[in-house]
């Protein structure tokens, strides 16, 4: 299967269509309007290198941020892309917003989705063993995000969440 990423930093809030690759308005309200909103949006493989694929993507997006901002939205896109491949069905896509609000700051949304599952989520999320090698993907997606959720079903599956950083006065090593 051939990865389809679309791009667009034309028009805050603006994200391309998948099938035209034309874009299509969506709401900007609070937002810069100097090219306050980049979305990025890709298909990710069906298999073990969703995740590679995953954090690459992420680190696209994400070009010229604070480190500390990289490092926690490439786990959590690795996280949640590992969890689709692991619990759902093809297809796979991620979708990373990375937005300027007029007051300052960053805020980033990654969101990945699946073709569905038939288990439904579990109403919380356990805390995995002390020796357990999987299990930790939401917990460290909650414990990193400043907001997320996931919603499950037999035709897709959801997995959204939001990292907020304020506007710093001192310079901020970048990537």
């Amino acid at each position: 299967m051939r990865n389809h990423t679309s791009t667009s930093r034309d028009r805050p809030g603006s994200v391309l269509e998948r099938a035209t690759e034309r874009p299509v308005s969506a709401p900007s309200h609070g937002y810069a309007d100097g090219g306050g909103t980049t979305t990025l949006i890709t298909d990710l493989p069906y298999g073990p290198r969703a995740a590679a694929v995953a954090r690459e993507a992420v680190a696209v997006a994400l070009l010229g941020t604070e480190a500390d901002l990289l490092d926690d939205a490439r786990l959590i896109g690795s996280e949640l892309a590992t969890n689709a491949f692991a619990s759902g069905n093809p297809p796979l896509v991620l979708c990373v917003d990375r937005r300027s609000p007029v007051v300052g700051g960053l805020e980033v949304e990654i969101t990945v989705t699946d073709g569905g599952c038939l288990r439904p989520a579990p109403a919380s999320h356990p805390a995995p063993e002390e020796q357990a090698e999987s299990g930790r993907g939401l917990v460290l997606v909650e414990a990193l995000a400043d907001a997320w959720s996931l919603t499950t079903g037999a035709d897709g599956t959801r997995a959204w969440c939001r990292l907020t950083r304020a506007s710093s006065s001192s310079p901020a090593r970048t990537l």
